[in-house]
């Protein structure tokens, strides 16, 4: 039989080892129930299990007794004990039961305990993640306060430096654009006058080359007509039986010049004027003779016009009664000589010369030999050779007051419509007719005349009448 302390012995061995088992099973169970996480920090029941199998190890030891060491005196108060613990079980029975129950609450408090313990490990790693993406959002939002405090400063600089650009841009371009509305405007009124002067100038280039045309068929009219009735001239001539009458023999030239006794060279100084005067007088014509090979001036006197013409290039020569007048001309370097104009004419060969000027002459020829002078010149021209007329005249009521009859070698005067007569009968054409040295200059009384009156009965003082040679 084996003693009671060892069994006791052996039990207490066999509840430690049970309970071992127990703690083992239980780690083994729940083997996180010490841990934590590093975003939640999970409960340890560790101390909840250790104080439960301490309360189930004091449960299983109701009834028994604690071993002590062998020896009579500890047998007989271990048996001692037994026999109480035995006469005591209907007493204990309740608590047992209680705390059994007690423990099975604990056990089911220790499991709840355990699943939220895992159920938190398991939300751990989520939950993280939550955290961290919330530390970050907490990053970027202190970053986004502070960027946008930044970037709403750097947007006010900029947003006002964008209407001040802009505002300089809006000046700029205004600027600009006056700038080059009102160049735009310079540039069209300088085309605009441009144009009109371009168009002026078209203009005027078109009516000179229309009249230039027209003065050439009015020649070439004139030259028909004036062919056209010398045909029919030779012909009645042909047809006529009358014996042709004699030819009437020119007047001899006078053998002296035709001078009254007195200074005549004083005489146009004082009345006709000075030399400067006539040569300003007669620069009228000098473009008109430009151009032309063989001037001759009839009546050449002091040489004012020869003058002219040796300045303008144009080779000329005079022919005058005066000895006087010629060796003055012919002393100032001039062409001149001394000739009967008749006489000098007759003795030309036909279209020898291409510009005759004859200034104060014809109001000295008799009047019937003023035709035959029309007739020598036109003879002596080429064709478009021009001659030119200056003589007082008549229209002009002054002249009868003033110069004209203060001339004691002067006829009569010569109305210009005869002129033009006697030219266009002897083959001259594109007849202009130009009235100068306006008598309101020599009389300023006449000022106060109408000028309607003035312009028909005091005009040019003189008159000038051109003609072409047609054929």
């Amino acid at each position: 039989m084996v003693p009671a302390s060892d069994n006791d012995s052996r039990k207490a061995e066999e509840i430690t080892e049970l309970v071992r088992e127990i703690r083992e099973r239980v780690r083994a169970r729940y083997p996180d129930s010490s841990a934590s996480n590093g975003w939640i920090a999970v409960p340890d029941l560790m101390p909840l299990v250790h104080a439960r199998d301490a309360a189930e190890a004091k449960v299983a030891s109701i009834g028994s007794v604690n071993p002590r060491p062998g020896g009579p005196l500890n047998a007989v108060i271990q048996w001692v004990k037994r026999n109480i613990a035995r006469g005591l079980d209907w007493f204990v029975r309740d608590q047992v039961v209680f705390n059994r129950q007690a423990m099975a609450c604990v056990e089911a408090t220790i499991e709840a305990l355990n699943e939220v313990n895992r159920t938190l490990i398991k939300l751990s790693l989520p939950i993280g993640e939550l955290r961290g993406e919330a530390a970050e959002l907490k990053d970027v939002r202190s970053h986004w306060t502070a960027w946008r405090a930044e970037w709403e400063q750097k947007l006010f600089l900029n947003e006002t430096q964008f209407l001040r650009s802009l505002a300089d841009l809006q000046i700029a371009f205004q600027h600009r654009a006056t700038l080059m509305e009102t160049n735009f405007r310079d540039i069209v009124k300088s085309q605009h006058s441009d144009y009109l002067g371009a168009l002026d100038r078209s203009t005027l280039d078109i009516q000179k080359r229309l009249w230039a045309d027209l003065q050439k068929i009015r020649l070439e009219y004139d030259r028909l007509i004036h062919s056209e009735l010398r045909v029919v001239r030779q012909h009645v001539a042909a047809l006529s039986h009358e014996p042709a009458a004699e030819a009437i023999p020119a007047r001899p030239a006078p053998s002296q010049e035709p001078r009254p006794g007195m200074d005549y060279l004083r005489f146009s100084e004082r009345f006709r004027g000075s030399e400067e005067y006539v040569r300003n007088s007669f620069k009228f014509y000098v473009p008109l003779f430009s151009g032309r090979k063989d001037v001759l001036d009839i009546g050449c006197g002091r040489g004012e016009f020869l003058a002219l013409m040796h300045e303008a290039g144009v080779p000329a020569r005079g022919v005058d009664l005066s000895r006087e007048w010629v060796a003055l001309c012919v002393q100032k370097g001039l062409r001149a000589e001394v000739a009967d104009l008749f006489r000098y004419l007759g003795d030309l060969p036909d279209f020898a010369l291409d510009g005759i000027f004859c200034a104060q002459v014809v109001e000295h020829l008799p009047p019937d030999r003023i035709p035959e002078f029309i007739r020598l010149a036109a003879q002596k021209l080429v064709r478009d050779g021009l001659i030119v007329i200056e003589t007082p005249n008549p229209e002009c009521l002054a002249i009868f007051a003033t110069h004209f009859y203060l001339d004691p070698t002067h006829t009569r005067p010569v109305p210009h419509s005869l002129l033009a007569f006697y030219m266009e009968e002897h083959g001259l054409g594109g007849i202009e007719l130009h009235r100068r040295s306006p008598a309101v200059d020599s009389i300023p009384e006449l000022a106060e005349v109408p000028q309607g009156v003035r312009d028909a009965l005091f005009g040019g003082l003189d008159y000038a009448i051109i003609g072409r040679k047609l054929t």
